[in-house]
């Protein structure tokens, strides 16, 4: 009876917790899918408009719309790459990482492949809030044309204030995002409902030959079209992305039972009203709705894309923290937000970043119409890249052959790439936006990478092994040669990236203070594929000596790499220490330019420009600041 009374409320908390997930999921997982509505169908119209458009283009468009949805969304992301996850966690740099380790002959092809990836979601990140909004502010036009001269200016202060409360964290405001975005893909199922009687030849859509006729009967119209119909989609990557943050089943359950039933209405109904009256073409999402609701509609959808503005600008934050720890991108800060949620996380650089390109944006295209040729670019490249990477994926975790591989994937990547050739076709009216975003973004992680790796393999030649060194120093102070370093109390930690090679702080320490404390450790700090390593599982201490310890403590990519909360654990296996007795080594190195030797000109110059905007180790790895010494030595690259 006991135990009956028990399991009760275990249930009941469990069903709560489930249900709020679900909720928070709609918000930030599906909050940039939701918002394409707003504008997927309007510029999908656009080019048929002068010669006027035929039921036929609007039931094909539709089709295609439905289609693309169920397929590339429902499909490949909500039953596959929901389940293609590193330890519970998404995202291209996750399934990079594990890739990594699996495969390490097809690394560089990976290793690309992440970076191109990674590139198009940052500069997805950055056109999605400018689109999203100023589409929503849009809609005011219809209250009052007067409206006009204003939708720029609000747009660009409501980014300023997104923004700006970034800092401040968005954990009390994303327990809003769920039930709000709710409220919003209700709303767009009522409109699509109230309308699809007004033509119901457009349930015609929901039959896949429509589409298969539109792409093959709509001529060359139709193959720019496709650009705009993979608007549908945008954000899909949002759901690989955030399957850390809320889990598989409550993310699929969210599509099934709210989202792809609501997108789907919402679409029927715009294609009915404009079946009906070809001349609400101009604005199709917002003129399903009757007079009274159309403020009501134009509020919540600004709410809706700001919503959905929030969800990129934190995916952008998270890949830029696992772009760091797996040595992509030089150190940079990064805030917690949350005591208790590590994904409530505010990288300054990347917001000031993210915020200088929205801004620029809006002004510089002035209109959504216009921004939305340059949006498919950087969406339907990234999911290339995706399915590009589940090959390998297929084949390297999960043991299939290629040949079935090929058989699962292969129509999916033909109609991306299709969906791609056509977004290409937009270069000139804008699509080189996200190119030269992607391309810059892509060319800046590749020269931190290279320049590293570079740095490295230079600086490892002068070394000198640890265990020769130790066994000269023991022996010197043992025998109370005149040579010897003088001994001083406390613990000494010098830092260092090749454990078995004696730290260039410890050498210089020694030649210029000619001492050597009574304890000191050899600390490597290491970043697994993995997304997460237990506190107690973090600490691996060897004895070399009687003075020297060696010290690894291993970080997942998803990890705040708090060395000082780390070595709390090293007490309980032994290694004991006084922190306000413990100095922290540190050496920084002064970047120098060498012509003709090492990495081209301007990777040099572009290399030593990152490595000055990084943050400080001792910053980065929360070490006590009243006890950190750095010592600088000049490095020719």
């Amino acid at each position: 009876m006991t135990a009956t009374h028990a399991a009760a409320p275990d249930s009941q908390s469990e069903t709560r917790k489930f249900l709020g997930l679900l909720i928070g999921s709609v918000g930030v997982v599906y909050g940039d899918i939701g918002t394409s509505p707003l504008y997927a169908f309007r510029e999908s119209l656009r080019p048929f408009a002068a010669n006027g458009v035929q039921p036929e283009h609007v039931i094909g468009l539709i089709s295609l719309m439905v289609w693309t949805l169920t397929i590339i969304v429902t499909f490949k992301y909500v039953l596959f790459l929901l389940r293609a996850d590193n330890d519970g966690e998404g995202g291209t740099l996750s399934l990079l990482a594990l890739l990594m380790k699996k495969t390490g002959s097809y690394m560089p092809v990976l290793f690309f492949a992440g970076l191109i990836g990674s590139a198009l979601f940052i500069g997805d990140a950055m056109i999605t809030p400018a689109l999203s909004v100023m589409s929503a502010l849009e809609g005011m036009k219809l209250v009052t044309p007067a409206f006009s001269d204003y939708v720029l200016p609000i747009s660009a202060a409501i980014m300023v204030g997104l923004f700006m409360v970034q800092s401040k964290g968005t954990e009390a405001v994303a327990k809003f995002f769920g039930p709000i975005t709710v409220v919003w893909f209700l709303a767009m199922a009522w409109g699509g409902l109230i309308h699809i009687g007004d033509d119901w030849t457009i349930l015609e859509a929901l039959n896949p030959v429509n589409a298969l006729w539109f792409i093959t009967h709509a001529g060359w119209a139709g193959l720019i079209v496709l650009g705009a119909v993979f608007l549908t989609v945008t954000g899909a990557e949002a759901l690989y992305a955030d399957l850390g943050h809320f889990g598989r089943k409550p993310i699929s359950w969210a599509w099934f039972i709210l989202v792809f039933p609501a997108l789907a209405l919402n679409y029927l109904g715009q294609g009915a009203l404009v079946l009906t009256d070809p001349s609400k073409i101009e604005n199709p999402f917002y003129l399903l709705y009757p007079e009274w609701a159309l403020l009501p509609m134009v509020i919540l959808a600004t709410m809706a894309t700001i919503i959905a503005s929030q969800a990129v600008i934190t995916g952008a934050f998270s890949l830029a923290r696992q772009a760091v720890h797996l040595g992509f991108l030089p150190r940079l800060a990064i805030k917690f937000t949350s005591e208790t949620n590590t994904g409530q996380i505010y990288v300054p650089a990347v917001n000031m970043l993210l915020f200088l390109g929205v801004i620029v944006l809006i002004f510089a295209f002035g209109d959504s119409e216009s921004l939305a040729t340059a949006y498919g670019i950087s969406v339907t490249g990234a999911m290339v890249v995706t399915t590009l990477m589940s090959f390998q994926f297929l084949r390297a975790v999960w043991g299939y052959k290629a040949i079935t591989a090929a058989i699962l994937l292969g129509p999916l990547f033909v109609i991306e790439a299709v969906f791609l050739s056509a977004n290409l076709l937009k270069i000139h009216d804008g699509g080189w936006v996200p190119v030269m975003l992607a391309l810059v973004i892509m060319l800046t992680m590749w020269t931190w990478t290279k320049g590293s790796k570079y740095l490295k393999e230079k600086t490892a030649k002068n070394d000198i092994p640890l265990e020769t060194f130790i066994t000269s120093i023991e022996s010197s102070i043992d025998r109370e040669s005149s040579s010897a370093p003088v001994t001083v109390p406390g613990t000494a930690i010098f830092l260092t990236s090749v454990p078995d090679r004696t730290p260039a702080v410890l050498l210089h320490n020694l030649k210029h203070n000619h001492v050597l404390h009574e304890q000191n450790v050899i600390l490597t700090i290491w970043t697994q594929d993995k997304p997460y390593v237990p506190l107690e599982e973090r600490v691996e201490m060897t004895r070399l000596s009687k003075r020297f310890i060696r010290l690894d403590i291993t970080f997942g990519f998803m990890d705040d790499p708090n060395v000082a909360k780390a070595l709390t654990v090293c007490k309980k296996k032994g290694f004991k220490f006084e922190i306000m007795q413990t100095s922290f080594y540190l050496g920084r190195r002064n970047l120098i330019e060498t012509p003709n030797t090492g990495l081209p000109r301007w990777q040099e110059k572009l290399y030593i420009a990152l490595a000055d905007f990084g943050i400080d180790p001792s910053a980065y790895f929360k070490l006590p600041p009243n006890r950190v010494v750095e010592l600088g030595e000049q490095v020719a690259i």
